[in-house]
């Protein structure tokens, strides 16, 4: 199998907490690049472009793809199922995990919610929490998938699919 595919123990990431709509670990909503820069340890990248604004950076070392506005300011945040920290949710994992579990999480969770308000479906069948301001995608690992979550501002709930570009969304190799 080729390395690309390896997927980092448990025991080796990095533990976040979700606080819903505001952070995913020492990322907040609205951090600039050199915020993100700092509450990443250091952690740097080269940030990518479209049309002379901010839209994209990839830490690969952390696991972490970041998505910003056009004043530059942090949008949402993508965590590799391979790579990433574990973002926990209400006590329950949500990185590099069987996506069918996290489903089920998320409709027994929802079952206890108002109705129509907590789950919603992207055009591909990606499941988000409305609560939680989560899309869960999914990333391959060989033969396998696992759960690629991508964490979003209360802004972005209304549409989640159009708040990024169509490749966040795509199933990550």
């Amino acid at each position: 199998m080729f390395e690309w595919w390896t997927v980092l123990p448990e025991s080796e990431r990095q533990q976040w907490m979700l606080e819903p709509f505001v952070s995913v670990g020492p990322l907040h909503f609205g951090m600039s690049l050199g915020e993100v820069t700092a509450a990443l340890g250091g952690i740097t990248t080269r940030p990518q472009y479209r049309d002379g604004l901010l839209e994209m950076a990839k830490y690969r070392e952390a696991g972490l793809t970041l998505y910003y506005s056009s004043d530059e300011k942090l949008k949402a945040v993508s965590v590799d199922a391979l790579r990433g920290p574990q973002v926990f949710a209400d006590g329950t994992a949500l990185v590099g995990r069987v996506p069918s579990e996290i489903e089920q999480w998320m409709e027994d969770r929802a079952a206890s919610r108002e109705p129509y308000e907590e789950l919603a479906y992207m055009n591909a069948g990606e499941p988000g929490s409305l609560s939680l301001g989560v899309v869960v995608g999914v990333q391959r690992a060989g033969d396998h998938l696992l759960t690629r979550p991508v964490f979003l501002p209360a802004e972005a709930m209304d549409d989640p699919s159009h708040w990024l570009p169509r490749e966040a969304w795509a199933i990550q190799d």
